[in-house]
């Protein structure tokens, strides 16, 4: 009797483990459908547009994969679109101009949203949660409407120039619409939120005592920044700079409204591409090397990071 139930047992704990590990895998198994979903097909369609060729129809690209009249199974594939991307001096420029703007948003969204976010991690408990939330506050109305908005503000009769002339600064309005300006400002002002989110959490958790200590050891504050907290919150810089950085590259909405005829960014092109020239393997094409130039930063700063960690 007590050997059967041990069996039994055994098989009881035996069936636990095995519902245990197959909730885990379904668990596991949704993010990875999401991405499987929404992000790997998606992939895979514009890669295999990249490499077809374009031709008068819809859509107007030549299929990849096709059956001959001897039932053969054809791949005929097309790298004249990437040598087409990289051999033209407009992409090349689109790209390099897109890099510096969105390295320029970047660091100009450091510099400002640092202070924010020690501020908010500093502030009284009270005065924190209404600080944090006029942070987040902006997402809570659309994108296009708060770009929309600068237009309206920076109008040579908008408030702005209005103030500047009531002021006696300027004797007639500015031109402050269709300028690089324009675009650093409402790239700043549209993805300084994602650059104070994760400085703020790192702030957060920084240990105050090693502050303390170093003020009892005689360093002064500035010194104590740049040597202890800093350093500490580095994670939260790179995240920062991650988010803002990678969706500036691409950004279409901003340069569009803001922007001039001279702001060439890469998103603009790619939607000259698809919808003006209709020509799908090309814009697909400088879409995938955008992915792998990301793609290739992240990893190196990644990279970078565990150097730093392991050091």
């Amino acid at each position: 009797m007590n050997a059967a139930t041990e069996r039994l047992a055994v098989r009881l704990r035996g069936l636990g483990a095995a519902r245990s590990q197959f909730g885990r895998a379904c668990v596991i198994l949704v993010p990875y459908l999401w991405l499987a979903v929404f992000f790997l097909v998606p992939f895979l369609i514009v890669l295999k547009i990249a490499f077809a060729n374009i031709q008068l129809s819809m859509p107007p690209v030549e299929p990849v994969v096709t059956w001959t009249a001897d039932k053969v199974l054809q791949l005929r594939l097309h790298f004249s679109n990437f040598s087409f991307v990289f051999g033209d001096d407009l992409y090349i420029a689109a790209f390099l101009n897109s890099l510096k703007v969105a390295g320029i948003s970047t660091v100009l969204a450091l510099l400002l949203g640092y202070p924010m976010a020690y501020g908010i991690a500093r502030a009284p408990g009270a005065w924190r949660n209404v600080l944090f939330l006029l942070v987040v506050l902006p997402f809570f109305t659309s994108f296009l409407l708060r770009v929309y908005a600068w237009l309206g503000l920076l109008g040579r009769s908008g408030p702005i120039n209005d103030l500047l002339l009531a002021l006696g600064i300027v004797h007639e309005p500015l031109q402050l619409l269709q300028t690089d300006f324009a675009v650093y400002l409402g790239m700043v002002y549209s993805y300084l939120p994602f650059m104070v989110l994760p400085l703020y959490s790192a702030i957060e958790k920084l240990d105050l005592t090693l502050l303390e200590a170093a003020a009892d050891l005689g360093c002064r504050p500035t010194k104590a920044f740049f040597t202890i907290t800093l350093p500490l919150t580095k994670e939260g810089i790179f995240a920062g700079c991650l988010l803002v950085f990678i969706p500036a590259v691409g950004e279409y909405v901003i340069p569009a409204l803001l922007g001039g005829p001279d702001t060439l960014m890469i998103g603009r092109v790619v939607w000259d591409e698809f919808f003006g020239n209709r020509d799908w393997p090309v814009a697909s094409a400088l879409a995938i090397v955008l992915l792998a130039i990301l793609t290739g930063f992240v990893l190196l700063l990644q990279r970078v990071q565990s150097r730093e960690e392991e050091a």
